[in-house]
Parts: C-alpha cells; structure tokens; sequence
C-alpha cells in the first residue's frame, strides 16, 4: 500500500466526518432530532398510563383475591367449629 493511498483514506474519512457534522448540525436536522424527541416523551408518556392502570389493576385483583381467602378461611372456620360442636353433642 503506497503512502498516497493511505493519505487520501485518511482525507477522504476527514471529509466524510466534516461533511458529517456539518449535516447533523444543520437545522433540518435539528428539527428531525426534535420531532423524534417529541415522539418519544408522547411514548413514554403512554407508557407511564399504561404502566399506571396495570398497577392499579393488580393492586384490586390482589385486595379481591385477600378479600375472597378471608371469606373461604372464615367459613373454614366457622365449619371447624360446627364440626367441634357436633362431636361434643355426641
């Protein structure tokens, strides 16, 4: 490989990245970056309700889930001591 080969790579990629920076910088760009930034607060936003009603649905599925073992231990209980009675009658 010759030293001009290599020269005009190292050339070429700093124009590249000038020419890069220069576009990223520009203000269609900056107006693109900002559209997309939008879009991802909008998405996040929709995910945070998401999340939020998912929450506040397991948080009843799980009070309605203590409520019905408390009924189901209770009546255990109250079968237990019918139970009890029952043999003491005897």
């Amino acid at each position: 490989m010759s030293i001009w080969s290599t020269v005009g790579k190292v050339a070429c990629g700093f124009a590249l990245g000038t020419a890069g920076v220069k576009i990223l910088s520009s203000k269609d760009a900056k107006k693109c970056y900002t559209n997309v930034t939008a879009a991802v607060y909008r998405c996040k936003d929709s995910v945070m309700e998401t999340a939020t009603t998912i929450k506040e649905n397991c948080q009843d599925i799980s009070a309605d889930a203590k409520e019905i073992n408390e009924k189901r231990y209770a009546k255990d209980r109250a079968q237990e001591i019918a139970d009890a009675k029952a043999v003491l009658e005897r």
